[in-house]
């Protein structure tokens, strides 16, 4: 697009523009997560005020970055969209907070009675008496009443409470449960995420969900033997209570990760698979759910509608995508590869930047064929060819979804590093031995995987605009 000068004060409005507000306005739909908002497409993303973070890639910032990464714009573009083209409507602007002390954790008032609580959770939730009733027996759950602020009304909710090591209670997860509408769910302020909901069993298992809800579900499921295992709730999709699980158990040998069938729970199970492979010992195992969550499972065995399981727009699209630059490198000469790699890549700029994403996402696929080429040539020479069908599962392999979630536009830097890298350790003189020629194969392959992300990406994106635009059709219907 042609350059636009912002100034000082255009910039500072934008980046000042309140996330909610924004998002609500684009049709996302949001979910509380105590002081912070949860996006209900992407449970891994929160937002403040103007601030945004992602708790999987760990990676955060202001209004501005947050619209270049999760609407793949350009800076330009982002101030453009935050400003509302300078039209009337501009979005509300986040007033600086006041310094606020922080609340020390302390568990909501406790009903009289856990009468709505047994109902909600046995006949709504179909959760089995006897699971409800283990927990309720350790303090794990409880019904909480609660006052309005002008004491009129009265809040009761399930609440999930997780201990320390000492048996003191340090975190606590509310869900309503009142059956009409969409009830509360939110962690209590002042929560450590250590010490999420749990149930430690002498068992060498540990089951890892998203939610408590689920948690019981899988119980209810399968309850063989359950009370022997080990199981938490992250309450979302952050590591640090299965961490904590393990550090306290050190019996613990295996890890299922049982997470949410769709977009942000696959996206998350990868994120912690290749944390738990740093501790070496552990076998790590995902295991997903027929439908979104186990929940979700639970009603469909109970002969009830379920909500269906959502893969992951980049799973969908990942091997057509992958099939086709294997199909490209074949017709690519490995001599003649090398000198193309820096033309793809200026090509690829030159597109960007005149807003061509097809004729963009094309370069980058030759790109990623041409360095899947040269990969290739080494492991021949290796006396390691490899078959069509083994060189599409080879990339397809390695084109993790947590893996690929920063911005188009954001990763022309990267990729010239790595060409560049790739390039000085081909002028290398003299013969290569085994070692070498492996070690080059995994560059040029890493360098293909990386490219080949690029057009995975923005064809899942394409895919999610499709889906979305298909559901708001069919719920206005």
């Amino acid at each position: 697009m042609p350059y636009i000068h912002f100034t000082d004060e255009q910039k500072l409005r934008a980046n000042s523009v309140d996330l909610a507000e924004f998002l609500r306005r684009q049709g996302e739909k949001l979910i509380p997560s105590g002081r912070e908002k949860r996006l209900a497409s992407d449970h891994s993303i929160t937002v403040r005020g103007n601030e945004w973070f992602d708790h999987a890639s760990e990676q955060g910032g202001h209004a501005i970055s947050f619209v270049q990464q999760f609407y793949n714009l350009s800076y330009p573009e982002a101030v453009m969209k935050l400003l509302d083209g300078e039209c009337a409507a501009n979005y509300i602007l986040t007033a600086p907070e006041p310094m606020e002390e922080t609340k020390e954790f302390a568990l909501p008032s406790a009903s009289t009675s856990m009468r709505r609580m047994y109902a909600y959770l046995i006949q709504q939730r179909l959760i089995a008496w006897e699971v409800v009733n283990a927990f309720v027996k350790k303090g794990l759950i409880y019904e909480s009443c609660e006052k309005s602020k002008d004491e009129t009304k009265e809040f009761h909710n399930a609440v999930f409470v997780g201990f320390d090591e000492c048996g003191v209670a340090r975190h606590a997860h509310k869900r309503g449960i009142y059956t009409q509408g969409k009830s509360f769910r939110g962690n209590v302020v002042g929560c450590d995420p250590r010490y999420s909901f749990h149930w430690t069993g002498t068992g060498s298992k540990l089951y890892v969900f998203e939610a408590p809800i689920d948690m019981l579900a899988f119980i209810t499921l399968y309850p063989d033997g359950w009370q022997s295992n080990s199981y938490v709730a992250l309450c979302g999709t952050a590591e640090h209570a299965m961490l904590w699980m393990l550090e306290q158990n050190q019996q613990l040998e295996k890890v299922i990760l049982c997470l949410d069938h769709d977009a942000a729970g696959i996206e998350a199970a990868g994120r912690l698979a290749e944390i738990l492979r740093t501790q070496g010992r552990l076998l790590v195992a995902p295991l997903l759910p027929q439908y979104k969550d186990w929940d979700e499972e639970l009603k469909a065995r109970c002969g009830r509608d379920a909500q269906p399981a959502r893969e992951h727009p980049q799973s969908i699209v990942k091997k057509e995508v992958c099939s086709r630059i294997v199909e490209k490198s074949v017709t690519v000469q490995p001599d003649r590869a090398v000198y193309q790699l820096p033309e793809l890549l200026q090509s690829y700029q030159k597109h960007l930047r005149e807003r061509k994403m097809d004729l963009a996402v094309d370069a980058m696929e030759q790109l990623s064929a041409c360095a899947f080429s040269l990969a290739l040539r080494e492991y021949k020479q290796l006396g390691a060819p490899l078959t069509a069908a083994q060189a599409v599962s080879l990339l397809r392999d390695q084109m993790k979804p947590h893996t690929n979630r920063a911005s188009i536009l954001s990763r022309t830097a990267e990729i010239a590093s790595a060409i560049q890298a790739a390039l000085l350790q081909t002028q290398r003189v003299g013969i290569r031995g085994e070692e070498e020629k492996r070690k080059m194969a995994q560059m040029w392959m890493e360098l293909s995987v990386s490219c080949a992300k690029i057009p995975v990406k923005y064809a899942a994106d394409e895919l999610a605009g499709t889906q979305k635009q298909a559901l708001a059709h069919m719920q206005q219907m």
